[in-house]
């Protein structure tokens, strides 16, 4: 390969912009290899404007798909239609997708459609169930027929695309990027940036006893987010020494239900979407962290935090092998009773908050640009998928 090739980046969600953005930066460092372009969708932007900031990206293009609550089927069809615009006019010969986003999918999909080659990036989760994650299970299998480029962050990933029929010179296990973003935060940090935190961030943060909660997935909508409103409501009654902060996704579907529930209850406190940096931050200093997110579960071993994840299903199995999380699904009763053990059971508790790193060690970015490097030397990148 001696021709600069041209690469694409597409992102949507705040997650895609934290785990791709150590991967633009890495492109961005071989000029000679590779011209380095970004396309953000713009979903949930407020979230998106922030993870922006975080990691100093200004995309070359930049598109407005979505405001909380969009109908899916609908933003499936726009998101298509406007990423392939942007493909014509940027005319990539990779494009980068990341994850299992609706943004990603169609990113993936214009892609194909117009026979350029696809890297996945975090490719193989499974859950083996197509109801959890919804949509997100459907994506990740799609996206994986589509892709010519797998970088899997575990091996237990490498092995579900294998079991799939992928080829396995097309799986490249890298680690996870996002924790990547991790390390440089967590670096960031622990030198000055913290002094810059919101003084009402920097008040939760003394709290002895934080329990951090973050939940959006539509499977968690109704009838889970209450339960999980009860179970913390329990929770603060039956230990007053503990506090509560819930940083609540744009979503107006989590929102409203929950500002209605716990808005003014003691020792709970609502947060607007938090900056990555005030939210990493949070995590360092709570005593355990529940989630139904994705991202939230791989970060919270390499902190060393207790992580009770809110779904039935997790296809982040590793923290679960290490003994770092929990599922706890999203019965009232059964999150009370999890929260309520590990406050009492400070062996239990130690034994969850082991520092791990299941999911990479901060050098990711840097494996998935070597293996696009490897695989063009001996394969053009203008070929058809």
């Amino acid at each position: 390969m001696s021709e600069v090739v041209r690469v694409l980046a597409i992102l949507g969600t705040r997650p895609e912009i934290i785990k791709l953005a150590p991967v633009i930066e890495a492109l961005r460092r071989r000029p000679d290899r590779f011209e380095t372009l970004v396309c953000a969708t713009g979903q949930h932007r407020e979230l998106h404007d922030l993870a922006i900031g975080t990691f100093g990206i200004r995309p070359d293009y930049q598109l407005q798909l979505m405001d909380p609550g969009s109908d899916l089927a609908a933003l499936t069809e726009e998101a298509t239609a406007r990423l392939d615009e942007v493909l014509a006019r940027a005319e990539p010969d990779i494009v980068l997708v990341q994850g299992d986003t609706t943004s990603a999918l169609c990113g993936a999909l214009a892609a194909f459609c117009r026979r350029l080659a696809i890297g996945h990036v975090e490719a193989g989760l499974r859950t083996g169930d197509l109801s959890a994650p919804f949509p997100e299970e459907i994506n990740r299998l799609l996206i994986s027929r589509l892709a010519r480029w797998h970088f899997a962050p575990t091996e237990a990933a490498r092995r579900a695309l294998l079991a799939e029929g992928v080829q396995d010179g097309a799986i490249f296990v890298t680690g996870n990027p996002g924790i990547d973003s991790l390390f440089d935060v967590r670096r960031r940090l622990a030198d000055d940036e913290a002094t810059q935190l919101p003084a009402n961030i920097r008040a939760l943060g003394d709290r002895e006893r934080l329990l951090l909660v973050t939940s959006h997935r539509r499977e968690s909508l109704g009838a889970g987010l209450q339960a999980i409103c009860t179970a913390l409501c329990q929770v603060v009654q039956e230990h007053p020494d503990v506090h509560v902060a819930w940083p609540l996704h744009p979503n107006p579907k989590v929102r409203a239900p929950v500002a209605e529930r716990l808005a003014g209850q003691a020792n709970i406190t609502l947060l607007d979407p938090l900056s990555y940096e005030a939210f990493i931050w949070l995590m360092q200093r709570s005593c355990l962290v529940l989630t139904d997110s994705g991202g939230v579960q791989e970060e919270a071993p390499s902190l060393g935090k207790p992580v009770l994840v809110l779904r039935r299903a997790t296809e982040r199995t590793e923290g679960v092998a290490t003994g770092n999380a929990l599922l706890v699904g999203t019965e009232a009763a059964s999150i009370a009773e999890a929260i309520g053990r590990l406050l009492t059971d400070d062996a239990a508790r130690a034994a969850m908050g082991q520092r791990q790193d299941p999911y990479g060690d901060g050098r990711a970015a840097n494996r998935i640009v070597a293996a696009l490097e490897q695989s063009l030397e001996v394969e053009p990148a203008s070929d058809s998928p």
